[in-house]
């Protein structure tokens, strides 16, 4: 009886597919799931020489060469606890489980210090790429131990996208929670760059009137500039996908409400507990909750109807141009704030993540892959000191030369009374974070008067109390 190298438990879209990515790598693979004609339905589709199932849990962790090496692939939450609990019996020292789901870093921080006494390495594991890149090669973002990196590393280098060199997008992003981190932020960034995106969309067809093809013709010349992307190349089909039941274009028939599963609002929630600021981010998780209030927004809009039309448009082709510099400043910007994140919750961990290796692993398989990382990822290799991304002299150069546009889109869509929360929220978190002189200071003189808070002065070191009604 062979010896599965790993075994898969959970078998929906994602844990069937880098099952089956595994076995193709010819890599021995064991699967088990709950529900057991799930289990057999996968191997009797895509059964192979190596891929094969077990229907009793004791029966899959035999089957498996020590030690173990176990992916689940559940649920977020409950599910993944409750796996870990059937599975601890039949383990062993030195047993390795990972958790490729998108669970919250924190629980697995829980998870990995209590597993760690008993003796088992725990690895929460980001794995992004969607449905196609679980099956032809995702971007994994691993943390956990070092000891169980130096097992999973042949593993997850043999089924891991390529990034533009042809080097797996796959690194030891850093210990316990730090893999599930990354991932909550890639997903984070992931909800801006869509936000920006839907923002340009909404410009060109509110204010041009422009047909959806017309727009994906648009989309498609950036697609070949510097918003090379996959976010892009998909937006292209999606724009100009007619709709099967009806005259006209699919996505005019969408009903305009986004949904979302929980990490871009993690991203946020984390933001504000690690006091960094993620406007564009927040923006884009805003902009999902306000999309679902579409019966409100409905009422609304019937009361307040009437729009401002300028007297003066930007010539469409003109403004083709200034939008695809303020879509590319935009992304730069939401890069900024998500790295930022990362680079303070890397220090407030102790996880060492190295922003280059995290622009790298995102350059192919993942859902923000764009020629844009692979120019991050040189920019901070080839920084001395990279601190903030503005800090680095290769992304001022054109950051500087975008801006002018990002201003003038963001007004001109105002102006046209087209919401624009996230290009919004980009421009203002730029505006305000080079600004050398802010207006805290006002806040600051009116929090010491009702609150007796204090304040901190220019012209000397300490805090100060000014009895203001004296």
């Amino acid at each position: 009886m062979t010896q599965a190298q790993i075994g898969v438990i959970g078998l929906g879209v994602m844990g069937a597919n880098l099952a089956r990515n595994f076995s193709n790598q010819k890599i021995p693979t064991v699967v088990y799931n709950r529900t057991t004609e799930v289990m057999e339905n996968l191997v009797a589709e895509h059964g192979n020489d190596c891929l094969f199932g077990e229907k009793e849990l004791n029966e899959f962790v035999a089957r498996l060469e020590t030690p173990r090496r176990i992916l689940i692939m559940v649920k977020a939450g409950a599910p993944v606890d409750n796996v870990i609990e059937k599975l601890l019996p039949h383990l062993d020292k030195d047993d390795i489980l990972i958790d490729g789901g998108n669970s919250n870093f924190s629980d697995t921080i829980q998870r990995e210090k209590a597993l760690s006494k008993k003796g088992i390495h725990f690895v929460g594991m980001g794995v992004s790429g969607g449905e196609e890149g679980a099956l032809k090669g995702p971007s994994i973002m691993p943390g956990g131990s070092s000891h169980a990196w130096k097992s999973l590393k042949p593993l997850l280098e043999s089924i891991a996208a390529r990034d533009f060199d042809d080097n797996p997008c796959v690194t030891h992003v850093g210990e316990n929670g730090a893999g599930h981190y990354v991932k909550m932020v890639h997903n984070g960034i992931e909800y801006a760059v869509m936000q920006l995106m839907a923002e340009g969309y909404d410009m060109v067809r509110s204010i041009y009137k422009l047909p959806a093809n017309e727009i994906s013709a648009i989309f498609k010349t950036y697609n070949q500039g510097k918003l090379k992307s996959f976010l892009f190349e998909i937006a292209i089909t999606v724009l100009a996908q007619k709709d099967d039941r009806a005259e006209g274009f699919l996505v005019d028939k969408i009903l305009d409400k986004a949904g979302q599963k929980g990490t871009g609002k993690w991203t946020s929630i984390d933001g504000f507990e690690c006091g960094v600021a993620i406007p564009t981010i927040n923006a884009a998780v805003t902009a999902r909750s306000l999309s679902a209030e579409k019966a409100r927004r409905t009422a609304l809009s019937e009361q307040y109807s009437e729009h401002v039309t300028l007297n003066e448009q930007i010539p469409l082709k003109e403004f083709i141009v200034q939008l695809e510099n303020a879509l590319y400043a935009g992304m730069l910007i939401s890069y900024a704030q998500g790295y930022d994140l990362i680079q303070r919750a890397s220090d407030e961990h102790a996880w060492n993540i190295n922003l280059s290796e995290i622009s790298r692993i995102w350059e192919g398989g993942c859902i923000i892959r764009a020629d844009l990382l692979n120019f991050l990822h040189k920019a901070y290799a080839s920084s001395q000191k990279p601190g903030h991304l503005f800090a680095i002299p290769d992304i001022e150069i054109p950051l500087k030369k975008a801006l002018p546009d990002l201003r003038e889109v963001t007004s001109y869509a105002l102006r046209n009374q087209v919401s624009t929360l996230g290009l919004s929220a980009s421009l203002a978190y730029m505006d305000t974070l080079t600004s050398a002189n802010g207006s805290a200071n006002f806040i600051q003189g009116l929090r010491d008067f009702f609150g007796a808070h204090t304040y901190e002065r220019t012209d000397g070191e300490g805090s100060f109390h000014t009895n203001w009604t004296s």
